[in-house]
């Protein structure tokens, strides 16, 4: 199965939460944290580039104390500029969020603390923003520690940027009665901007804003199967949907197969197009990026040994 390194041929002994970006010309950047495993203080944020051909070896991109580091997040910025968000902290009550920028998607600049003194661990958790058509970014954010406006202590919400990332305001999503929810993961369409959830009731849910992000619907059904683990989309240059997801409705259930759908009208409707990982074992925390062109490239947790990675135009 293909991957930007090898199993076992990395400085770090498990790797999860990846995330990736198309680039000019053809480039990818890719993000993760890797360490011992999942929570020990060894914990970093690792990179790798990719040049049209192959990937670079992973590169160590951010340690800032003894601390474990999860989710990063890269995001280009309509002006080009690359950002990357990521957090810290010894467990997700104790995430802090931090983030660099990159003028030429090459070396970043020092991380610095993403608006500080928030009681939250603000903006994008594992999925990217994206931008409306009136230039509004839209962070996809959720919180698993606080209780939100409708008293869970996992809701999702919208972090809102009319200035171009320097300030921010947040948008409650409610969800139904018992449920609990994280992880949004964001698209635009002409109806306005839209999203997927991760939840506890085996089954994703959606919320739809009217008002550019502003406000957002309630969250209801799709119909989807969902095991409480992170989906992705992304849009194609004809306005078709893509999906990355496990289809399985246990909750907490297996994180295999993951599995490419694609949507001709807006989400509503899913089918399959091919299963990019299955198999015993964990193919989770998907990511897409979509080139100008049209070439989508995608990256997964490979069993905790690897990042998958996968090219392919649907």
């Amino acid at each position: 199965m293909p991957s930007i390194f090898p199993p076992g041929g990395s400085a770090f002994a498990q790797c999860h939460a990846s995330t990736i970006i198309a680039l000019p010309g053809g480039r990818l950047a890719a993000a993760w944290f890797g360490g011992t495993a999942e929570k020990d203080p060894d914990t970093a944020i690792w990179g790798a580039r990719f040049d049209g051909t192959a990937w670079s070896a992973p590169r160590c991109w951010f340690k800032l104390g003894e601390q474990a580091h999860w989710n990063p997040v890269l995001f280009a910025a309509p002006d080009g500029r690359l950002h990357l968000w990521f957090k810290v902290g010894a467990d997700v009550p104790l995430w802090r969020s931090w983030r660099s920028t990159s003028v030429d998607g090459g070396a970043w600049a020092p991380a610095e603390p993403f608006i500080p003194g928030d009681a939250l661990a603000r903006g994008p958790v594992r999925c990217q923003p994206v931008v409306t058509a009136s230039g509004a970014w839209l962070a996809p954010a959720s919180e698993e520690r606080l209780p939100g406006p409708h008293g869970s202590g996992w809701w999702p919400y919208i972090d809102r940027s009319e200035d171009g990332g320097r300030t921010w305001a947040i948008a409650p999503i409610s969800l139904p009665a018992g449920a609990a929810a994280i992880q949004p993961a964001l698209w635009t369409s002409a109806t306005g901007a839209h999203c997927l959830l991760r939840t506890n009731r085996g089954e994703i849910l959606r919320s739809d804003s009217t008002d550019d992000g502003r406000t957002w619907c309630p969250a209801y059904g799709t119909g989807l199967p969902n095991n409480n683990a992170g989906v992705a989309v992304a849009t194609l240059p004809d306005g078709r949907l893509l999906l990355l997801w496990n289809p399985v409705a246990t909750d907490w259930g297996p994180r295999t197969p993951l599995r490419l759908s694609l949507s001709e009208d807006d989400g509503r409707t899913w089918r399959t197009l091919q299963d990019l990982a299955d198999g015993e074992g964990e193919f989770s925390y998907p990511a897409l990026a979509v080139a100008a062109d049209g070439l989508v490239s995608a990256t997964w947790t490979d069993r905790r040994r690897t990042i998958g990675f996968w090219q392919g135009r649907p």
